[in-house]
């Protein structure tokens, strides 16, 4: 600390207050409306300010050496309470805000003694500069990062490597900030300084790339898994076109010796034999066309083809379907729910049959709409080992399919899912907003 009147010290408390909530905005969203979130940024602000300058003023020597990590803990506190995130992400955030709060600050101060003779003018403006450059810098090359794989690091984190980040910093800000460095001569000072500032923001960059390694690696996953589902779904569709076209190809065959017998029964005026056999050709040319469950085109085509694999594989199938046309819900999302979970019940069936235990297989799909709510419920029979991890079914009881797809597309719409295995029958219910998230909180 530089010294200065108790006006200098409010300047400097409030360019460094503003300097960590404009990272910490640019990198987490506040759970309140923008005005509530200014207001209470503005109350804070005022409240820490003000009793700082009193620190100031009634314990100089205390307050130079405390006040910023002590300012920085009230941060800390306040921002995971307004921040929408969850705490470990929250922390993880704030940790990459910390090292550039020491940066800006400890750089303003060195800037100020080597170069202006410890003009507390050049400090502030040094700082000002600096918050302004970081501000850039994550703009426009952290903040997208971070909010696009937001996810994957409030799932990957834990509390070793949080802790271990934390406590890296702290021990990196105390040691620049003690006394006895400030004592040495100013190129080594500043050499070590700059040293400590560039092992911890290393370490702050290294575990940031991890993260964002493992969620680009989730990321492929789940690419990777809707792939497979639209290969499978492609198939099922491809069989049905592949029956329809021989279907069409055996009555357009036929269909000369159709007109024979219709000509035979009007020659011999055998109406009620010739009703009778119209009937029949009437029926036998309507099983090649879609089998119609409800208006949904999208929804309607998934649990058709479906639908016909499961009967053909000997799995009794049961559909209440109970939706119009218009879900508000894009048909992939929809594709990526229902064919994933339809698939993986026709895999856990066919699991079963290759067992002995004499149990008929059945599946159960269930879909409603509520309101602005749309309810799914699958049940079908499944082996009795079939276990859960995390909530989640196995990849060896589901044929690795989907289960990511499925719970990544409900919670995209705020979705509350579950599984469970009922001594053999495994169920899926799953109620999601007929809108996604991002939609919803824009209105």
């Amino acid at each position: 600390m530089l010294g200065g009147s108790v006006y200098i010290a409010l300047i400097r408390f409030a360019i460094s207050l503003v300097g960590v909530i404009i990272f910490f905005t640019q990198i987490s969203q506040s759970r309140f409306q923008r005005k509530k979130t200014i207001l209470y940024y503005g109350i804070f602000c005022m409240v820490v300010i003000v009793i700082g300058c009193i620190w100031y003023l009634a314990d100089w020597e205390s307050c130079v050496r405390m006040v910023a990590f002590s300012m920085y803990m009230a941060f800390t506190v306040f921002s995971i309470w307004i921040s929408r995130d969850s705490f470990y992400l929250a922390v993880y955030k704030l940790a990459l805000v910390f090292w550039l709060m020491a940066v800006f600050v400890i750089g303003g101060l060195e800037v100020s003694i080597l170069f202006f003779h410890r003009n507390v003018w050049a400090d502030i403006i040094a700082r000002i500069l600096l918050i302004l450059l970081f501000a850039y810098l994550i703009d426009r090359y952290v903040r997208k990062s971070i909010q696009g794989f937001g996810d994957y690091i409030e799932k990957e984190t834990d509390r070793f490597s949080v802790a271990v980040m934390i406590i890296c910093i702290l021990l990196g800000i105390g040691y620049i900030m003690n006394p006895v460095l400030n004592k040495q001569m100013p190129p080594i000072r500043f050499f070590q300084i700059a040293t400590n500032f560039i092992l911890t923001g290393t370490l702050q960059l290294l575990i940031f790339h991890f993260y964002c390694h493992v969620g680009n690696e989730k990321e492929y996953e789940r690419e990777n898994q809707m792939m497979q589902m639209n290969y499978r779904l492609l198939e099922r569709q491809i069989e049905i076109l592949e029956e329809s076209v021989e279907l069409g190809k055996r009555i357009r065959h036929d269909a000369r010796h159709h007109n024979a017998v219709i000509a035979e029964y009007v020659r011999r005026e055998q109406k009620e034999e010739l009703l009778q056999y119209l009937k029949e050709y009437e029926k036998e040319t309507e099983q090649g066309t879609p089998e119609m469950i409800c208006a949904n085109v999208a929804v309607n085509n998934i649990l058709s083809a479906y639908t016909k694999k499961a009967r053909r594989e000997g799995i009794q199938v049961s559909l209440e379907v109970e939706i119009g046309k218009d879900l508000m819900i894009p048909s992939i999302d929809m594709a990526a729910i229902l064919a994933n979970a339809y698939e993986n019940a026709i895999y856990a069936c066919m699991e079963v049959k290759k067992h002995p235990d004499e149990r008929n297989c059945f599946i159960h799909l269930m879909i409603k709409k509520r309101k602005r709510k749309l309810v799914i419920c699958c049940s079908n029979t499944c082996r009795r080992e079939a276990e859960l991890k995390d909530g989640k079914p196995k990849s060896e009881f589901t044929g690795g399919i989907g289960v990511t797809s499925i719970i990544r597309t409900a919670e995209k719409y705020g979705g509350e899912y579950d599984f469970k295995n009922e001594k053999g029958v495994f169920v899926f219910r799953l109620v999601m907003n007929i809108e996604p998230m991002e939609k919803m909180q824009s209105n």
